[in-house]
């Protein structure tokens, strides 16, 4: 299955197609768009061992073809599939697979095409409607409901004209007007602004109904100088395909179900908000937001909408995201000069909250310094609030031997350093509200060094209990003993 997308763009129903044929794909008719939705997608994401793929058709209100498809892969299979490598690989594996698949990678350029799949159906002016397609109210406390989760966003700088193609969410305000929130520090934000200082409006376009890989890139948080478009291209070895936009002239994906183009101008603002975030919380409140005025819409017959709704982690893109993230954090780790890094792993329930970096021992510091290390990456940096470095007898992967170090090889005393005024974001539940008045959204940052101490390691208390080898070496005798 990992060679099955190589060498080729994917539209979504090419995408629904695979999940339906490993047996990951659910079909629900008649699910609500108030709510039901939402909670649906949320308990097969958070209580179900193998989260299946849910493509909702027949929604109320609809008609039947406008679909709307969640946790497109949110399940480890799915996830494998999407990036390119084996299946049945533990979260460290999946890490290393990524890191080899990667290592000699290189950008692929888009490939403009005249014409797609995304032009069947066009409006503009009073012809627009946003309504059409099926937003869901996800969350009780929502204040609207939101046509873009698993969406991209593509914008371009105004000074140097790069491309960027990020994910942030959209709330719809009425037919033509599409909201748009986007983090401080983020990329289309950046590019945002720079319009703003001008005096002029941001050209927008944002997809609905994609390539799931898409969506992913758009959501990761890759160096500055890297096209999210390229990326694709690279890890799928073919080019995206593209058109430009007729009012925008930027690149649109096309063979996208929907997409509006648009501008963003400095001086119109609605309410937007709140939205339950991937935090599991609502952090932002109710605030005023720029918004798209959408000039134009394109779309497929039957069009599928992606959603990947926020909700308390790991969420559905747990396994494809924190695969890439591993991988982003270790190499950032060895070009800092950190040797014997042996894991990397994100624990499932903070998101990126808290890290976890298993070390090899060589020298005094050393754990120092793989966490000073980690904080500078940028993957690690976004509201991270814990770097535990643990020694190499210690599974990332479990939580319960990782809290097991953190109680028996450190001492709040010399074990632990904290930094102040970090990165992070408005959707951050800690900060207090005196520092959001004021615009203040950093938070700190503990280092818990959970190694057996360098200087005195060969006498530390030796471990009982049977080895890894022991164990490997039980299960592989005693396999009926130990099935599910």
């Amino acid at each position: 299955m990992s060679t099955t997308l190589a060498g080729r763009h994917m539209a979504l129903d090419e995408w629904l197609q695979l999940a339906d044929d490993l047996g990951k794909l659910r079909r629900v008719d008649g699910a609500d768009w108030d709510l039901e939705m939402g909670t649906i997608t949320e308990i097969a994401c958070l209580e179900t061992k193998d989260p299946p793929c849910l493509l909702f058709d027949h929604i109320r209100g609809y008609p039947a073809g406008y679909r709307l498809m969640t946790n497109s892969f949110a399940s480890k299979t799915l996830a494998a599939a999407l990036l390119g490598i084996p299946d049945g690989l533990t979260s460290n594996e999946m890490a290393k697979a990524w890191r080899a698949k990667t290592r000699d990678m290189r950008l692929v350029p888009v490939r403009e095409v005249p014409s797609g799949r995304v032009f069947r159906n066009v409006q503009r002016g009073n012809d627009i409607d946003l309504w059409k397609f099926p937003a869901p109210r996800w969350h009780e406390h929502d204040g609207g409901r939101y046509l873009g989760t698993g969406n991209i966003v593509v914008t371009r700088d105004y000074d140097d004209g790069s491309i960027n193609v990020g994910c942030y969410r959209m709330m719809v305000h009425d037919e033509n007007k599409l909201g748009l929130y986007i983090s401080p520090g983020h990329h289309g934000r950046i590019h945002r602004d720079k319009y703003f200082a001008h005096g002029e409006p941001m050209p927008v376009v944002a997809a609905f109904g994609l390539d799931p890989l898409l969506h992913l890139g758009g959501s990761l948080t890759l160096a500055a100088e890297v096209n999210e478009y390229e990326w694709v291209g690279g890890v799928r070895g073919a080019p995206v395909e593209v058109i430009p936009g007729p009012v925008t002239g930027l690149p649109l994906p096309a063979h996208a179900e929907v997409v509006v183009e648009g501008f963003v101008h400095p001086d119109r603002f609605l309410d937007e908000g709140p939205l339950g975030e991937w935090t599991g919380y609502y952090a932002s409140g109710v605030r005023e937001e720029p918004y798209i005025q959408v000039e134009a819409v394109y779309h497929a017959d039957d069009p599928i909408v992606l959603g990947s709704p926020p909700m308390r982690p790991p969420g559905d893109n747990y396994f494809a995201k924190r695969t890439i993230m591993h991988a982003l954090i270790w190499d950032a780790l060895e070009a800092s000069g950190v040797p014997d890094v042996q894991a990397v792993t994100l624990i499932p329930s903070t998101s990126a909250g808290m890290l976890v970096i298993s070390i090899k021992q060589r020298f005094g510091g050393h754990a120092r310094q793989a966490a000073l290390a980690a904080a500078n990456s940028r993957s690690a940096a976004y509201l991270g609030r814990y770097i535990v470095v643990v020694d190499d007898d210690i599974d990332t992967e479990n939580v319960d031997e990782v809290l097991w170090a953190i109680w028996t090889r450190s001492d709040p005393e010399d074990s632990l350093d904290l930094i102040r005024h970090c990165w992070s974001t408005p959707l951050d539940p800690r900060i207090p509200p005196e520092r959001r008045e004021r615009g203040d959204f950093t938070t700190s940052r503990l280092f818990i060094d959970a190694t057996r101490p360098f200087h005195w390691r060969n006498s530390y208390p030796m471990v009982s209990g049977a080895s890894r080898e022991l164990k490997s070496a039980a299960r592989q005798k005693w396999e009926a003993l130990f099935r599910d």
